[in-house]
């Protein structure tokens, strides 16, 4: 925790808002997207969708097969705790709807589905998308599936199982978009980032979450920054974006979202 409170400090000083960036792309990212301050509709389906969660009583057996929640430690958990502590807040989740709707990215992965609500959130923003999202734990995969069901969610893929293997058993194709939101270890990341490297094309992108989650997911997200491929990327705190855009020179951007 204090590990955070510190990087997050030494974010403030050294973020910029739009009029710190002279990158068009980013600069139309930043202010058609992230800073879009416009009322979707949709806000009220992310909104319902996150409230029967936290509504939700039953308890499950979790098994963690990454790093764990910093919240909590016991293996039965209630839903409405884990969308409540562990699931996606609703400023991240609008944030995630606008970056869908904004990039409208065919092809979808995700890791780490949990309760489902940034699946949720990314099939509204582009109801056109491909989904393919994995959850570690057999119980809370087979739970959110069933909730998948009854919000009427058809193009989303949910596999289960361990990621390493997981991965392994997906077609060789391109994605669009790709949320890392799962194993949160630096040599997890990597392996995952290498691994998946393979399906980026020049307009893809790439979402790590949690990126000052301790020391090793900001080491983790450090190397990835340095890869020859990465041409861009966005330090959002919460968040890191990373681009392979070839046309563009190599360039970090520290954004206050």
């Amino acid at each position: 925790m204090w590990y955070q409170i510190y990087q997050y400090i030494k974010f403030i000083f050294k973020s910029k808002n739009q009029h710190g960036v002279h990158s068009p792309f980013i600069y139309n990212l930043v202010t058609t997207c992230f800073y879009d301050r416009s009322y979707f509709d949709d806000y009220i389906k992310l909104l319902h969708f996150r409230k029967t969660l936290i509504h939700n009583k039953t308890k499950i057996k979790v098994t963690d097969l990454g790093v764990g929640s910093q919240v909590m430690s016991k293996q039965i958990r209630q839903i409405s705790d884990m969308a409540r502590n562990a699931g996606t807040t609703k400023k991240r989740v609008q944030l995630l709807y606008r970056i869908t709707h904004y990039f409208k990215p065919k092809y979808i992965l995700e890791l780490g589905t949990s309760l489902g609500i940034a699946t949720h959130a990314m099939s509204l923003g582009y109801p056109e998308s491909k989904i393919t999202t994995i959850e570690g734990c057999p119980n809370i995969s087979s739970f959110t599936k069933k909730n998948f069901k009854k919000h009427h969610l058809s193009d989303i893929k949910l596999l289960t199982g361990n990621f390493d293997e997981v991965i392994k058993t997906i077609p060789s194709s391109t994605f669009d978009l790709i949320f890392f939101d799962g194993n949160h270890q630096k040599k997890a990341t990597l392996n995952y980032f290498e691994q998946l490297l393979k399906t980026a094309h020049n307009d893809s992108v790439f979402i790590f979450d949690d990126i000052y989650w301790s020391k090793d997911m900001t080491a983790a997200w450090e190397t990835i920054k340095q890869h020859p491929k990465v041409t861009i990327t966005v330090d959002t705190f919460f968040w890191g974006f990373v681009f392979f855009r070839k046309e563009q020179v190599k360039e970090h951007f520290i954004i206050r979202v």
